[in-house]
């Protein structure tokens, strides 16, 4: 999905500037509310923190688009519920950077699901919230909203309005690594991912569904590699309490069963390398009572993030 590379350039962004020590962490934007690295969380001893990029890619590619949870919900043919996206108003609410680059990330995986259902008239209620949470953030200026509203007045335009939206989200990402706000990427990035597996557990409230079940059963694996890229940021308070919110979802999630069967590899061609890919199988072994906990420490954190 077109989508994926909007989570994956800021999850790059998050994994290489908190690995930098050469560098010290502040924010562009000097407002009292925006908050700093120290050099001594950059500087960790803890060097399981120290990943190489080689370790970044892994990361990175483990960390599932919210479109394609979208698509999922749509190929499995559940119908849109309107009730399941983030309110749009009263978005000035969010009156600091660590509120307004979560809800961002949130609002974009709506925007995700809106575009994905072809629902091109709400969408302008999202461009619009989008707009003014990465003004907020100064980095509104690589959006062409009004392209963007152009497009979303009509149906055949979808593929338009992802390509220039992953677009205008790639030069932010450029920015914000040149300026070192890799803190606002991996909260952008973070609550991408609660929004993608918001959805999937509110599907599954409404619809018995064995694929969606698998799916969210699976997040364990991502949501541990997110908490890699965040634990970079834990002396900050903010930062702290979101972790804790999110290792309480873990918690949840580390106690589904999931049993993986080697198959023998297979060799295939891909850019004209010849590669040797293993063909695993996994299966997922979810409880209804781990469903259920899982639902709600999902909806508990999605609550903490979009709350003023």
């Amino acid at each position: 999905m077109k989508f994926k590379n909007y989570l994956l350039v800021f999850a790059t962004t998050a994994l290489l500037f908190s690995c930098s020590s050469d560098n010290t962490n502040k924010n562009e934007n000097t407002s009292s509310d925006t908050f700093e690295v120290p050099d001594s969380l950059l500087q960790d001893d803890d060097m399981s923190l120290q990943l190489d990029k080689e370790a970044m890619d892994e990361i990175i590619q483990n960390i599932s688009s919210p479109v394609e949870m979208s698509a999922l919900l749509k190929d499995e043919g559940i119908e849109f519920n309107y009730k399941f996206l983030s309110p749009t108003d009263n978005i000035d609410e969010f009156n600091t950077n660590f509120k307004q680059a979560l809800n961002l990330g949130v609002l974009g995986a709506d925007m995700g699901y809106l575009n994905m259902y072809n629902k091109t008239g709400a969408v302008l209620n999202y461009i619009t919230a989008i707009k003014e949470l990465s003004d907020e953030l100064k980095v509104g200026q690589f959006f062409n909203f009004e392209t963007l509203k152009r497009l979303a007045t009509n149906s055949e335009n979808i593929d338009s309005l992802m390509y220039i939206s992953v677009s205008s989200f790639d030069k932010m990402d450029s920015y914000l690594r040149e300026n070192n706000r890799s803190d606002i990427s991996a909260l952008l990035v973070t609550g991408v991912w609660i929004e993608g597996i918001f959805l999937a557990t509110q599907v599954v409230k409404e619809n018995d569904n064995a694929t969606i079940k698998e799916r969210i059963g699976e997040q364990g694996i991502v949501l541990e590699q997110l908490l890699i890229i965040l634990n970079h940021y834990k002396k900050d308070k903010r930062f702290f309490d979101l972790i804790t919110e999110l290792e309480k979802v873990n918690t949840a999630l580390s106690k589904v069963e999931i049993v993986v069967e080697e198959g023998e590899a297979e060799m295939v061609e891909v850019d004209g390398v010849l590669m040797a890919v293993s063909n695993q199988k996994s299966t997922v072994k979810m409880t209804d009572e781990q469903l259920v906990e899982i639902i709600k420490t999902i909806e508990e954190l999605r609550n903490f993030v979009i709350k003023y």
